[in-house]
């Protein structure tokens, strides 16, 4: 018996990144105007805007296998693991192999076939939609921080913590319970406060203010450690970062500045550590290394110093 098919995808993304691009307006010497996105070779005057980021997709869902029965793969552009939950939107006279929902966690690149769907039946149209949603990480259940981390800091240098675990502010959700809030000018170096794998980077952002709506609009950068554990520099300045996803940190390494970028009202260096638990990014407790070499958790109102990496 032929067997028709219709297939439908619909992706539900989270995590967007972005890429900001310049608008370059001037006029030659007779007075025409032109616009570019690449900086002009000219003498005359040249404005220029920064334009909002668009989004980029990092992770999607591909079909693998003959229309007959079709197999699925995800397209994971990390450079580390994601976990993705994959359910169905719709379907009629379909199943799976294995059964959906489930879940998958997929390493960088193309994954192998996750699952397959098949006809359920003898007779009726069959059709379905699916819909799937990840989380960057590997899954922990029973994580526990066993490093402490430097300060993400130059040696030599102070800055205050203005908000600490739990702080009323922010710090009340999952994502930002175990962070921390360290004031500090726009352009202050900031440095890796442990050794791991640049997961991501947004660096094309160039607004703040105190509304919900840049909550998603700040530089950040994400390292993964050897533990499955990540580390959130957030707020950054604008194009300031000094690594890329894929770049190998060790720890003390210079990897971009300060800013105020995102849902913030001052400048400041916002730092967590997170895990995915449960298809959720999840804070944990952390402690830094004072300049004796003795862990403490940070409270609200140290000063934090920066050290020197041992060599």
């Amino acid at each position: 018996m032929l067997v028709r098919w219709q297939l439908f995808l619909l992706l539900l993304l989270i995590c967007p990144t972005g890429f900001a691009k310049k608008l370059y307006k001037y006029q030659d010497q007779a007075g025409r105007w032109y616009f570019t996105d690449q900086p002009p070779q000219t003498d005359q005057p040249v404005s220029v805007r920064q334009l909002k980021p668009a989004a980029k997709q990092r992770v999607w869902l591909e079909k693998t296998d003959s229309p007959g029965e079709p197999g699925f793969c995800i397209i994971n552009q990390y450079p580390g693991p994601i976990e993705v939950a994959i359910d169905w939107q719709t379907r009629s006279n379909v199943t799976a192999t294995p059964a959906l929902p489930n879940r998958f966690v997929v390493e960088p690149g193309k994954s192998a076939r996750l699952f397959k769907v098949h006809a359920q039946g003898h007779t009726g149209q069959r059709k379905f939609t699916l819909s799937y949603r990840y989380v960057i990480g590997t899954p922990l259940q029973d994580y526990v921080s066993s490093v402490a981390y430097l300060p993400p800091l130059a040696p030599g240098s102070r800055y205050e913590i203005t908000q600490a675990f739990g702080g009323q502010y922010s710090h009340q959700d999952t994502q930002n319970r175990y962070a921390v809030d360290i004031m500090m000018p726009v352009g202050t170096p900031v440095h890796a406060a442990r050794a791991g794998t640049v997961l991501d980077v947004e660096n094309d952002f160039f607004v703040s203010g105190q509304q919900p709506a840049y909550a998603d609009k700040a530089n950040s950068i994400r390292i993964l450690h050897d533990d499955g554990s990540m580390a959130i520099y957030a707020h950054l300045a604008l194009e300031r970062a000094t690594v890329q996803p894929g770049t190998k940190v060790q720890v003390g390494d210079l990897i971009g500045f300060s800013g105020n970028t995102g849902f913030t009202s001052g400048p400041h260096l916002h730092f967590a550590v997170q895990i995915n638990q449960g298809m959720d990014l999840v804070s944990v407790p952390f402690e830094f290394l004072d300049t004796k070499g003795t862990p403490f958790q940070p409270q609200l109102g140290d000063w934090l110093q920066g050290i020197s990496a041992a060599p």
